[in-house]
């Protein structure tokens, strides 16, 4: 065998490797967990480790997280026929998660967080169910480092068996990987106060090429106490 030939295949066998590495994910533990929804702790090499975990956050702290997360999509030009569904009644840009939402999953990652080890990563997901085979599907994670909470949106309302070739179909268990996305998220992520929010750190070319490319807020847990802080005050 030539050079060139084990200089290729050394390279094959690297990318599988990489592949590989994060690809691997662990469910370790379920904080909550039923057919449509569930909190869990799980280990995912796409994330990382050596988080700030365990991590102590209010269940206030953690709703003005989820109640600060704002959608952005892209306008429609011609509606759901025949019927408008219920996302053609929102605003392009609207709040990610309902009031209901937010009192049902805030306390559950709270609990998660407080759990939680370095090596381990938050996973939440949900699904409404729009025909007997497709479902509308939320679903991400989140993780402490030092003063920041990073929050990824994997899926947000992404149908299932959605698959990017036609005539094909995606057999694609959404519930075993919440971090992997469904298909293309096609809205942005925004975040209010905007001031909360952190930027990515600057990276390595080398780093920006196998990074996963999900959406993911960084989102500083001293402004948000602090904005919890002064609405909490009393006014003269």
């Amino acid at each position: 065998m030539n050079l060139r030939a084990l200089i290729l295949l050394y390279g094959v066998a690297l990318g599988l490797g990489l592949t590989a590495c994060q690809t691997q994910h662990t469910i370790t533990q379920a904080i909550y967990e039923s057919p449509t929804r569930f909190v869990r702790l799980e280990i995912d090499h796409t994330v990382g480790g050596d988080h700030s975990h365990p991590a102590y956050v209010t269940t206030d702290e953690m709703a003005a997280i989820l109640g600060g997360l704002v959608i952005n999509e892209p306008s429609k030009l011609i509606p759901s026929i025949p019927f408008f569904s219920e996302k053609d009644k929102e605003p392009p840009r609207h709040l990610a998660f309902t009031a209901s939402e937010i009192g049902f999953f805030a306390p559950l990652l709270v609990q998660a967080l407080k759990a939680a080890s370095p090596e381990q990563v938050i996973t939440f997901y949900q699904a409404t169910q729009q025909t007997t085979v497709i479902r509308r599907v939320t679903s991400g994670g989140m993780f402490v480092k030092g003063d920041t909470l990073h929050l990824i949106i994997s899926n947000y309302r992404a149908e299932t068996h959605y698959s990017p070739d036609p005539g094909t179909a995606d057999t694609y268990d959404d519930r075993l990987m919440p971090l992997r996305s469904i298909s293309p998220l096609r809205v942005k992520l925004d975040f209010e106060p905007a001031s909360a929010l952190v930027q990515p750190p600057s990276d390595t070319w080398f780093g920006w090429l196998f990074r996963p490319n999900r959406p993911e807020l960084i989102i500083n847990l001293n402004q948000i106490r602090s904005l919890l802080s002064n609405q909490s005050r009393p006014t003269n």
